[in-house]
């Protein structure tokens, strides 16, 4: 069994411009999964680098309120709202909100740098 504590997990700055506290992936469990969860935070009037990922990806929405823009559609997500996005979109999601927009992130395969294309 792995236990992560949200208080014991440091922020680390991502490349599309999000804070991200990497919960779960293959390198930090013995459970031998094959996917990653993370949490990311981006700060008010901010918004993500666009990126293409190749594994697919499960948004949930924590706090706040976000745009995520997926292949030049526009989804408006708020608290609690989930949404899935295939393997090689085109992405990157706004916080439209005044307060923190906070969200978990399944990816799945695990998330890997090779795997992400920055397109800015």
């Amino acid at each position: 069994m792995s236990v992560r504590k949200n208080s014991e997990i440091e922020s680390i700055q991502g490349n599309e411009g999000t804070s991200i506290k990497q919960f779960f992936h293959p390198h930090n469990t013995l459970n031998e999964i094959n996917y990653s969860l993370a949490q990311f935070t981006l700060k008010p009037g901010k918004k993500s680098k666009i990126h293409k990922l190749k594994s697919s990806e499960i948004y949930y929405i924590l706090e706040g309120s976000a745009n995520l823009i997926v292949d030049d559609e526009v989804l408006e997500l708020e608290k609690d709202d989930s949404i899935y996005v295939p393997p090689n979109s085109k992405q990157h999601i706004e916080n439209k909100g005044e307060e923190n927009l906070r969200f978990l992130c399944i990816v799945e395969p695990a998330w890997k740098a090779e795997d992400e294309i920055i397109l800015e």
